[in-house]
């Protein structure tokens, strides 16, 4: 999975950290967790806030 897998990275973080608010992630946190799952392979230089604001976004939908 790559950065723009958005929804893919939301869905992962929601079954490996059930007990996070989302919400109280901050980025620089996020941006590690995201480098750390397992199916995730991409460039952390393709990274940035507008990114890491869309996968907070989707992890949120996919929590409620």
């Amino acid at each position: 999975m790559k950065w723009t897998d958005t929804l893919e990275i939301a869905i992962a973080l929601s079954e490996k950290y059930p007990d996070i608010d989302p919400l109280t992630v901050r980025f620089t946190d996020l941006f590690e967790w995201v480098q750390e799952l397992d199916e995730f392979d991409d460039d952390p230089k393709h990274c940035g806030e507008k990114i890491l604001e869309a996968i907070q976004m989707a992890w949120i939908d996919e929590v409620k």
